[in-house]
């Protein structure tokens, strides 16, 4: 059963699916409609930030594709991690599995 926090005019600001300890946790009905709506605007939140995320790392990725491009950073002073997670990237671009770059695909920056 959830359970779910409200603010002071009812609304639900908070879901839990165990009893909280706290002040202010009721028990509501799975299948309620607030429930089910707070549920699917949440996801919703999510799922515009998650993708929000996906654009700002594709936007750094080319930024650092372009450094490099023009003698500004170097690869090598990436971290190992960074420099395996650049390398896979870019391998993935080759191969069809990525969006196209912001940057010239046709010559390897790395």
């Amino acid at each position: 059963m959830p359970y779910v926090l409200r603010d002071q005019a009812g609304n639900i600001k908070a879901v839990s699916r165990e009893a909280m300890d706290s002040p202010g946790w009721e028990s509501v009905d799975g299948k309620s409609p607030e429930y089910l709506n707070y549920l699917e605007n949440s996801l919703k939140d999510q799922n515009a930030f998650r993708e929000s995320d996906i654009q700002l790392a594709r936007v750094l990725e080319d930024l650092i594709l372009l450094l490099i491009e023009r003698d500004v950073i170097h690869f090598t002073d990436f971290p190992d991690a960074a420099q395996k997670r650049l390398i896979q990237r870019q391998s993935w671009r080759s191969q069809g599995k990525g969006l196209d770059l912001l940057v010239d695909d046709e010559k390897p920056v790395i």
